[in-house]
């Protein structure tokens, strides 16, 4: 028996089986597909040249998330929605975002009891404490999509997409390490998020790393708590303690907006700031060269949009048509790009708002 056979409301009747190996076989070309006329249902997918993106069996996907306090968040389910908005055979149901991990786990609960749920997306609030009920799904025969924040046992979900923390860091210390090369006097500064949080440390311990490759390290190094006001109030802090600095990493570009308040009113401004997750905010000021903002780290926040395409395709039976293989890996990381002035146009248009 392969793995798909397992979900609950997989394709089983005859007629849905031919169908199945009939895309099955299409999925493995990357050729695009012979137009079938405007009438073909193909659509804008026909355009695209994806067998993937055509019309398939309409499935129904449960959504839950945390609450779209933060920018970065907030676009997470936003984007998803208007991912599973493209397609006329997904159906989502998007639970209250909540920060409750009790609620959370009530909220797949729900789901799992509702027969026409055929995958599950996830983006956990804790991805520990979501485990548990993740596997009571994946055993139920639904698939889950856990997204960015890790169940802690792999088995939780069928396929989980990660941003890159560690990766981030090594980013933002690698554009540094080249805007101030070998200077040995060089002041080099750190606004990190919540250090409690695996994934500041990852992004730390990333920087760090890339840093000391260039033979440089962080001098000066602040946490905030990912908010406006934690950004200004470390910021503060920082600009106090180091009366000169050449370069500084703000992790979050949602507190990074408290950080510049900061360096405005301190009248700072004889150093380069690189950001962290990609706000749209930042990229304008990166366009226009307006302010202290350099570049930033891109954290994509289309992760969740990635899952829901992702539980579509396992509910359908599918494969990822750009890849060899016949089944969707279990695992997919995000790239951290650096986003400049040279390549800023790239990324606006998909940026959040923070």
């Amino acid at each position: 028996m392969t793995e798909s056979t397992t979900w609950r409301r997989g394709v089983t009747a005859s007629l849905a089986v031919l169908a199945s190996a009939a895309i099955l076989a299409s999925c493995t070309s990357n050729a695009p597909e012979e137009s079938e006329g405007d009438d073909g249902g193909g659509g804008d997918a026909a355009a695209a040249g994806s067998s993937n993106d055509e019309i398939g069996d309409t499935v129904t996907i449960g959504f839950s998330a945390p609450a779209a306090d933060h920018g970065w968040m907030g676009a997470m389910t936003t984007l998803a929605q208007a991912e599973a908005d493209e397609y006329e055979d997904i159906e989502l149901l998007v639970a209250e975002g909540t920060n409750d991990v009790s609620l959370q786990i009530s909220q797949i609960e729900t789901f799992i009891n509702n027969d026409e749920i055929d995958a599950i997306v996830v983006v956990p609030f804790d991805g520990a404490a979501l485990t548990g009920v993740a596997l009571e799904a994946m055993e139920a025969g639904i698939p889950v999509v856990n997204v960015d924040r890790e169940f802690s046992d792999p088995n939780a979900s069928r396929s989980t997409i990660l941003g890159d923390n560690y990766g981030m860091g090594v980013s933002a210390g690698e554009y540094i390490c080249e805007q101030v090369g070998d200077d040995s006097e060089a002041v080099i500064a750190e606004i990190a998020g919540i250090d409690s949080l695996p994934l500041t440390q990852d992004r730390s311990q990333g920087f760090e790393d890339a840093l000391s490759d260039c033979g440089q390290e962080v001098d000066n190094r602040v946490a905030g708590d990912f908010t406006v006001q934690g950004g200004e109030q470390a910021t503060s802090n920082l600009l106090q303690a180091a009366p000169e600095i050449d370069a500084i990493w703000n992790h979050d570009d949602d507190q990074g907006v408290g950080v510049l308040s900061a360096i405005e009113n301190a009248g700072r401004d004889e150093f380069f700031l690189v950001g962290g997750a990609g706000s749209a905010n930042m990229m304008r000021h990166i366009q226009e060269g307006d302010s202290v903002v350099e570049a930033t780290v891109l954290y994509p926040a289309s992760q969740a949009a990635d899952g829901v395409r992702i539980a579509r395709l396992l509910a359908q039976d599918k494969a990822m048509s750009d890849l060899v293989e016949n089944e969707i890996p279990r695992l997919i990381q995000l790239y951290a790009p650096v986003v400049t002035g040279d390549n800023v146009d790239e990324y606006i248009d998909s940026a959040f708002e923070s």
